[in-house]
């Protein structure tokens, strides 16, 4: 059954919080060496083992903390605790790679006392240098008090690499008369295009839940949240999201068959939304949130092939950054989608303001279209006429600082 985003918010309240707002989770960052100055090393931990799911980047250059990381999870759907280290991915660097990520789960778990598959691992920064172990290890030896901490300001700053602020949501729901929160933070600001890209979520949550449920449900709310999100169509090596579940509300076992399952799914999918959102109005040099609501589809698939293909579109960013209401290039980014259309059922509007229907511009006033695109958040509006598809995509607009940016990443 599908919600309207006013349904789905009457089963959950908007809080204040991130990754340590539900019960029994701990999170801060500290500086290792590995940047010449931010806060490079983050870690949560869960007072429990947690129930664990995760999906990974599609990229078939796998970074070593993924490979590690699957391992885990693997072993017994078990987490309970994430180590993330920035400035250096780990990413194509062989066998000594993986030795050193091993490396990272192993000084992690005998720091916390922890089976080693009991942790996490995850790495972002620039790709093909090794780690600087020695560095990593004395600060893995810096942690003090994982298990009452409560930074996630710190953890926050620590996953950061371009990004320019920290990213967090959190939500409070009940079930079966238990309250249950849902937090998460993130990172990501370049080469963002999920199936999952340089982006990194992670979400906690008090309740507890059905191992297989989780995943599934984590798949489900990904490809609506985070796989709907580019920023330069770039996927990266180390993309990954990761959910744990340590069961400290006190409540049933949730299923999919559980009557509460619809609105935990539902805060779950808030949140991922909330975290995807602020990466993508966070793309490298962006000044504006674009984002793509297409209806009227013949499936929810053909909308979501639709919408990422004009957020994808180059010049229709280039041109939302130049404040030009030139809908002919949202509509050719959706005739080139690849999808069955009918032109003349077609409707595009930006914002409030219809530019083109029935197969013809329409006689908008270009002034009055040009002071929407002022705004720091735009919404395409796309009515294809042809079912009850729907799905919404966003992005952000490309600037001169994106080039600036990454034609300078390494140096």
């Amino acid at each position: 059954m599908k919600m309207s985003i006013d349904q789905q918010q009457q089963d959950y309240t908007i809080i204040e919080g991130g990754i340590t707002s539900a019960k029994g989770y701990h999170a801060s960052g500290l500086y290792c060496g590995i940047k010449k100055k931010r806060l490079d090393l983050a870690w949560c931990y869960s007072d429990v083992p947690a129930t664990a799911a995760g999906v990974y980047t599609t990229n078939q250059f796998q970074a070593a903390p993924l490979v590690v990381t699957k391992e885990s999870i693997s072993t017994s759907h078990t987490l309970q605790s994430i180590l993330i280290n920035s400035g250096v991915a780990n990413a194509c660097t062989g066998k000594q790679g993986l030795e050193d990520a091993y490396q990272m789960r192993q000084l992690l778990a005998k720091r916390f006392a922890l089976p080693e598959n009991y942790v996490a691992i995850t790495s972002t920064g620039v790709i093909g240098s090794l780690l600087p172990m020695d560095k990593i290890s004395n600060g893995i030896a810096q942690i003090q008090d994982w298990d009452s901490v409560n930074e996630p300001h710190l953890f926050e700053q620590a996953i950061m690499t371009t990004d320019l602020f920290p990213k967090r949501a959190a939500v409070q729901l009940e079930i079966d008369g238990h309250l249950i929160t849902i937090g998460g933070a993130a990172k990501g600001s370049g080469m963002i295009h999920p199936n999952m890209a340089t982006m990194l979520g992670f979400v906690t949550t008090d309740a507890a839940v059905n191992p297989i449920a989780l995943e599934q449900g984590l798949r489900q709310v990904t490809n609506q949240t985070f796989n709907m999100i580019t920023v330069d169509g770039d996927t990266s090596t180390n993309d990954m999201v990761l959910v744990l579940a340590n069961g400290k509300a006190g409540n049933a076992v949730l299923t999919k068959e559980h009557p509460g399952w619809r609105k935990f799914l539902a805060g779950l999918s808030y949140v991922c939304q909330q975290l995807a959102k602020h990466i993508a109005r966070d793309g490298e040099g962006a000044t504006k949130l674009i984002e793509v609501d297409v209806s009227r589809a013949k499936t929810d698939q053909m909308a979501q092939i639709v919408g990422k293909s004009i957020i994808m579109s180059s010049l229709v960013k280039t041109a939302i950054f130049g404040t030009d209401p030139n809908w002919g290039r949202i509509v050719c980014a959706i005739g080139y989608s690849g999808q069955s259309i009918n032109p003349n059922t077609v409707k595009v509007c930006l914002g409030p303001i219809v530019v083109f229907e029935n197969g013809i511009p329409t006689d908008f006033d270009q002034a009055e279209a040009v002071k929407y695109l002022e705004q720091e958040t735009i919404q395409i509006k796309v009515d294809l006429g042809l079912g009850q598809g729907r799905a919404v995509a966003w992005g952000c607009d490309l600037t001169y600082d994106y080039v600036k940016i990454n034609a300078a990443y390494r140096t």
